[in-house]
């Protein structure tokens, strides 16, 4: 009965201990400074572990579809590219100043671990979701699925890209630029026909 008492005793010292700590404002939550490997490594687990549980039952689409990777490469780079950087760059003012850094997807050996099932369902989840306090936004909330696992696509090919492929995949066309594109070609075609009438 005394053991079962002593570790009751110091569970509850420990978190008045803990509620002490947290309450007084002396621990630094700026983003400019590391956190003790400890706790930073506390942390790291607690989120892997936690996206690793929660995505574990997604199913995963065919992720090898040309038109898939191409449609993600817009919303990458729209979305996350600040971020998680593309290829010719290696910082940008968001990524340099997050805290934690945000993975570099254009590194293979960063990217290698999403090209597993496994990986693929807990990025599809980190897009979806977001990470608390981690600067990842829950793209969920504005983007369907479909458009999202084009993003994971994408991202597993990204490594392999250099810059000029990386522009042409990235490019959204909108309706002014088609619009230009067409008048261009009936502009050619108009030329073409009075070369032709002379």
């Amino acid at each position: 009965m005394k053991f079962l008492l002593g570790i009751l005793f110091t569970v509850a010292v420990a978190m008045v201990g803990m509620f002490v700590v947290v309450t007084s404002g002396v621990i630094n939550v700026g983003a400019d400074q590391a956190h003790n490997p400890l706790v930073y490594n506390f942390l790291e687990t607690a989120r892997n572990r936690s996206i690793a549980n929660a995505s574990k039952s997604i199913v995963v689409p065919n992720l090898e579809k040309v038109e898939m990777i191409s449609s993600g490469g817009a919303d990458y780079k729209d979305m996350c590219a600040g971020c998680h950087l593309s290829p010719g760059v290696e910082s940008t003012d968001f990524s340099a100043s997050l805290y934690p850094k945000p993975p570099n997807f254009t590194n293979v050996e960063v990217v290698d671990r999403y090209k597993t099932d496994a990986g693929a369902k807990q990025s599809f989840w980190a897009i979806k979701h977001g990470i608390m306090a981690s600067g990842m936004p829950a793209w969920g909330a504005s983007h369907d699925d479909e458009r999202m696992w084009a993003m994971v696509a994408f991202i597993r090919s990204l490594p392999e890209l250099n810059e000029n492929q990386y522009t042409m995949l990235t490019t959204r066309l909108d309706d002014d630029m088609l619009d230009m594109s067409l008048n261009s070609d009936m502009m050619d075609m108009s030329d073409d026909g009075a070369g032709m009438q002379h």
